[in-house]
């Protein structure tokens, strides 16, 4: 762990171990975190905050710069730790790498972007200011299945805005998530502006709430699973903490009957198998019209299933392992759920173990699982519709609306059906998957609130204050 610039083991000593998925051989032995250290953590950041929040832009523009190029080096290391600790393929966690530069970057450029308004007044001779200062100490709880994208974005905007931060890194890739911040010490950030503790599994929710619970904390956000999201929200709750929350989706990828089927393929290939599905914007139901059905799930096919499966220990591949056999057992349930109530195995199938197939249902009811469930996984769920109406409904017949996208060569159409689909992100011929550092970035509805990138990640991490100067007498009516 990282603490007030040290590097440290739990108070205790005690340490948990993260196992590979494929083999459960030990990939890491990591600090299990107290509440003492997490206390400890929000301290350092809280004591490095004036410094900090008082350096000029330019400084803190000129280090975050150094942390994407401290970042970028590292490639060969990320993809080795991420294929040791989750199972990802190196193109994956390239991907990870290269965005999470640019993330920095843009957080980088972000330091000058932090503006404020005159606002005219009714009292005479009264200046009204609104101001974005620092909210202070920043708490950002990251997941596995894009570590270093998603740990880069859980502190890079709150420290562009003057905030520090700690990170709590994911028990499933605290090494991952450890080489994020070897990165940005190694770019010179001042001792407790970054900070970054680990915990086993069972000791989580004690961290967390230790750390919400300190006085000097001002802000959380967090990635992961609407479930855990519930229960932080609740935490946050309890100590009216603000907090941001992005967590699961089921996108849906609409293909209309007037679509450019190769392009509708190529895409749902993409957003559906990427990181073997293992990504909250991941294609987990293809919509198509029924008179395109046939044709595009025959190509669809032939693209599932010339995807390279295997260990991404041992060569390149596009599909690895997943994250562990709960993903497994998980799908093969809802496979077997789908298949009983009549729906068509197209390719693919139930695993045995981690490297799953990339696997097809189609003929998907509202009367199965998969439906509406997160698979989180290699396993797609298509439905048949007849109308724009119905591919709209199906769109919308879920708790989820984080991402989704809309397939059609007439793009007045397609934008009317995206106007209605209840997501924060809808892409209009293009994948469910796809993120930019500048965009704002969140969902609705059990997909969660508020935003990241650019502006939106300006408003979520400072404080908006009203601040006046009286510049001539006033008048009081006593």
């Amino acid at each position: 762990m990282l603490i007030g610039g040290r590097h440290q083991q739990a108070a205790d000593g005690a340490t948990f171990d993260r196992k590979n998925p494929l083999d459960r051989n030990i990939a890491t032995r990591a600090p299990a975190a107290t509440a003492t250290d997490a206390r400890a953590a929000v301290d350092a950041a809280a004591n490095a905050l004036p410094a900090w929040s008082s350096m000029g832009p330019a400084e803190r523009r000129a280090l975050l710069m150094e942390a994407s190029r401290e970042l970028r080096a590292r490639e060969e290391s990320f993809q080795a730790t991420m294929a040791t600790e989750t199972g990802a393929s190196s193109v994956w966690a390239a991907f990870n790498v290269h965005l999470a530069a640019d993330m920095l970057l843009e957080a980088a450029a972000l330091t000058t972007q932090i503006n404020g308004q005159i606002i005219p007044s009714n009292i005479p001779g009264s200046v009204s200011m609104a101001v974005r200062q620092p909210a202070g100490v920043v708490l950002g709880i990251a997941p596995w299945n894009a570590p270093v994208i998603l740990g880069v974005r859980a502190i890079a905007t709150p420290l562009a805005c003057g905030n520090t931060v700690v990170l709590k890194g994911s028990e499933l890739c605290p090494a991952t998530h450890g080489l994020i911040i070897e990165a940005l010490q190694q770019a010179g950030l001042p001792e407790g502006v970054v900070n970054f503790v680990t915990n086993a599994p069972a000791d989580a929710a004690a961290v967390v709430e230790a750390m919400v619970a300190h006085p000097a904390l001002r802000r959380v956000n967090f990635t992961g699973s609407t479930k855990v999201g519930k229960l932080i929200a609740q935490t946050c709750a309890k100590y009216l903490k603000p907090v941001l929350l992005e967590l699961g989706g089921k996108a849906p990828l609409i293909v209309l009957e007037d679509a450019d089927i190769e392009a509708a393929v190529a895409a749902a290939t993409f957003g559906a198998f990427a990181n073997s599905g293992q990504i909250c914007m991941s294609t987990e139901r293809i919509i198509v019209h029924q008179t395109i059905a046939d044709d595009f799930i025959a190509q669809l096919a032939a693209r599932a299933r010339s995807l390279p499966l295997g260990d991404p220990r041992q060569g390149p591949v596009v599909l690895g392992s997943v994250v562990d056999m709960v993903t497994v057992e998980r799908c093969n349930a809802l496979i077997d759920d789908a298949l009983s109530k009549g729906a068509q195995l197209i390719c693919g199938g139930k695993s045995t173990d981690t490297l799953m197939m990339a696997t097809l249902l189609d003929h998907v009811t509202p009367a199965m699982r998969i439906y509406q469930e997160e698979t989180f996984g290699p396993v797609k769920a298509i439905v048949r519709v007849n109308s724009d109406e119905e591919a709209v409904a199906c769109a919308n017949d879920n708790e989820f609306g984080l991402s989704s996208a809309v397939f059609s060569r007439d793009i007045s159409r397609a934008w009317k059906i995206a106007d209605r689909i209840e997501s924060g992100i809808c892409h209009v011929n293009g994948p469910t998957v796809h993120d930019e550092a500048q965009m704002p970035f969140g969902g609705v509805k059990a997909s969660g609130y508020g935003r990241f990138g650019g502006q939106a990640g300006i408003d979520a991490f400072t404080e908006l204050r009203w601040i006046t100067v009286q510049k001539s007498p006033r008048h009081y009516p006593f």
